[in-house]
């Protein structure tokens, strides 16, 4: 898990003249994954994107499997787990599980792009892990129950975002008002004697989602199970 240290600014790289660096690079292959799909990401359309020949980017990255490493890479480089003096573990882990859904939530294929590549093959998110892994075996879990933590977190956070409420992801603005309309009427139209809360749900598609109190009332839920058994697994290890 992670908790971002510096703010990077995505896609604002200008390539000019023989200034190709590799920052560069994985900023055009994010902002391609981001808005068409991770399959839009290929070195003859990122070469086009950045007006240069499919050999220069090899200079960067010999493959595909590299450019993907190269941009979890890039993506996660200002990102870390911020131990911050006097604040207790958990408001700690709570910042940094909200960090990484604010990410997600900023950039769209980061969720597909870890489950694509060998994550442990890249320094920031080794360097993000072991921070975090000092920060959970503080809260009393040995480091292996602290990679387990870990994972958990990672994936519910990847699980919160990808299932979060309202229309569907590209759904132009001017059509939420009617996607939400019919969404409603399929759900006030199930059979009531077989499934009365789901037309009861049906309700809650009236109005635009809170997002903030979704993503909220979810970081709670994803945290309860961490800090409930901490107190347990430090009592036992001591």
């Amino acid at each position: 898990m992670y908790l971002v240290h510096e703010t990077c600014t995505l896609y604002g790289c200008q390539v000019t003249g023989d200034r190709l660096t590799k920052a560069a690079v994985a900023e055009r292959a994010l902002r391609l994954a981001d808005e068409e799909g991770l399959e839009a990401v290929t070195v003859r359309r990122l070469a086009k994107e950045l007006g240069v020949t499919p050999m220069a980017l090899y200079w960067h990255f010999k493959n595909k499997d590299e450019l993907f490493l190269g941009m979890v890479d890039h993506m996660l480089s200002g990102v870390r787990s911020d131990p911050r003096a006097g604040e207790s573990w958990q408001k700690r882990l709570r910042a940094v599980v909200e960090t990484v859904i604010g990410v997600m939530r900023a950039h769209p294929s980061l969720p597909t792009l870890l489950h694509s590549v060998d994550k442990t093959r890249t320094e920031s998110f080794n360097r993000a892990t072991n921070d975090t892994l000092a920060l959970l075996t503080e809260a009393g879990f040995t480091v292996e129950e602290g990679f387990w933590v870990a994972s958990y977190l990672l994936n519910g956070c990847i699980g919160i975002v990808g299932a979060q409420p309202g229309c569907p992801p590209g759904l132009p603005s001017e059509q939420e008002p009617e996607w939400r309309r019919q969404k409603r009427v399929q759900l006030e139209g199930m059979p009531a004697d077989r499934f009365p809360m789901m037309i009861e749900l049906a309700s809650s598609y009236r109005d635009e989602p809170d997002m903030e109190r979704y993503y909220a009332f979810c970081a709670d839920l994803l945290l309860a199970a961490v800090e409930s058994m901490a107190a347990a697994a430090g009592s036992q290890h001591r």
